[in-house]
């Protein structure tokens, strides 16, 4: 039987933290430009949040599928679907985008929602190779690769688009250049070996849990478990508050993410090419402390880091107020970002904790569906209060979602466990 040394751990781990900067790229230029597609093609302004609504709730619905067949096939087909789904969505966008026709730009953007989503369940993957004492560390270390996302990105998408206006020709070739990122993280994935969910079944051998049939010569077939109603898994100590948390930090953070470039474009009348270091900085404070979150959530606990990154979010979302600068936007977005890192990671950690390799797909793309759908239904909604009633609306509404579980997550004390 393998043991923890000599499994592939730190490799897989490089890996899908690698893949992660592909979808990192991918998710940028989405939040950057999704918003815009579909509002050049319709000609509609109060469809400003019909885009990101779109990408949300396509990779909502992709979402609890997507860990459900994780958990009955494995992490890593799941993950190369999921780039596959991505490489057609950029492309579609580019041509619907090109052509003016709206519903290839809407079908292009649904796939780019399912890739997305898809593409962040290699957090689950994370939580399978290390043991929950280091679990959120893991998360971390995969979550990681895509503050090179962040770098990568503007360094890729600005340069197309300095000195250019949003038309269609330029938001093709925007499109045209994520695909390229989408590509690379496919080829990656595919070289994750072996599955991550086997490794978890390894490891809960070595810790003298029940023996599980041996792997396929691939190394990708995993054991199948009976499974455990969602239901069931609800009932489980810590699981609520962090399911809570985590729609909260995750449907704020993407709405204020995906409007932000409208409000600095349309709004306040900054050029276009302004929108990607902005996008970039809120990606940095997502991802670039992320190693030492984790080590701090596995310090302080998750319950202190879920409260504490919420509060950090409504600081952040109340600040856009009066801020109007690039610069000031960046520092703002930085924060909302680093906010929804303690809250998200702790949150992810929290459900890995409470489940077996059998469940986790399941519970996490549970997560990932409400969230999603949360985020997409914000979005939609900020974009017609932003069109409407102005950026106050987004700066409180966003403020008081992310207030709101924060205090009740305090005020009712230890809500999760402890790593075993």
């Amino acid at each position: 039987m393998a043991t923890a040394p000599s499994l592939p751990i730190g490799r897989n781990t490089a890996l899908l933290s690698s893949s992660l900067a592909m979808n990192s790229a991918m998710l940028q230029l989405s939040a950057a430009v999704a918003s815009l597609s579909l509002v050049r093609v319709l000609d509609i302004e109060g469809l400003l949040g019909l885009g990101p609504a779109i990408v949300l709730a396509a990779g909502a619905l992709a979402a609890l599928p997507a860990g459900l067949l994780m958990d009955r096939m494995g992490r890593v087909p799941i993950l190369a679907g999921g780039f596959g789904c991505g490489i057609a969505g950029c492309l579609l966008a580019a041509l619907g985008t090109a052509q003016g026709w709206a519903v290839v730009v809407l079908a292009g953007l649904v796939l780019v929602g399912t890739a997305s989503a898809t593409s962040l369940l290699a957090r689950t993957a994370a939580g399978d190779m290390y043991p929950p004492q280091r679990r959120a560390r893991g998360i971390a270390l995969v979550l990681f690769g895509s503050v090179f996302g962040a770098i990568l990105g503007p360094a890729v998408f600005s340069p197309l688009l300095a000195g250019r206006d949003l038309d269609g020709d330029a938001l093709s070739v925007l499109w045209i250049a994520g695909t390229g990122f989408m590509i690379v993280g496919l080829a990656i994935v595919l070289t994750v070996r072996p599955d991550p969910k086997r490794i978890a079944e390894l490891l809960a051998q070595g810790d003298g849990a029940p023996a599980m049939p041996a792997p396929a010569p691939t190394g990708l077939t995993t054991t199948r478990a009976p499974t455990t109603p969602i239901r069931e898994l609800l009932r489980r100590p810590g699981v609520v508050p962090a399911l809570v948390a985590a729609q909260a930090s995750f449907a704020v953070m993407v709405a204020v993410m995906t409007l932000e470039g409208a409000v600095i474009v349309d709004h306040h009348g900054h050029s276009a090419d302004n929108v990607f270091p902005i996008i970039g900085a809120h990606v940095i404070g997502m991802f670039g402390l992320i190693i030492v979150v984790g080590d701090i959530i596995d310090a302080v606990g998750r319950t202190r880091a879920l409260a504490g990154g919420l509060l950090l979010m409504a600081v952040s979302t109340i600040s856009l107020l009066w801020i109007t600068g690039v610069a000031a936007s960046m520092a703002a977005l930085f924060a909302l970002g680093l906010g929804w890192n303690f809250s998200f990671v702790a949150a992810t950690a929290v459900l890995s904790d409470m489940t077996a390799p059998a469940e986790r797909g399941k519970l996490l793309g549970f997560n990932d569906l409400l969230a999603g759908l949360t985020g997409a239904a914000l979005a939609l909604l900020g974009g017609l209060a932003l069109t409407a009633l102005g950026v106050a609306s987004l700066a409180i509404g966003g403020t008081a979602l992310v207030a709101a579980p924060a205090l009740w997550i305090l005020r009712n004390g230890r809500l999760t466990p402890a790593p075993a």
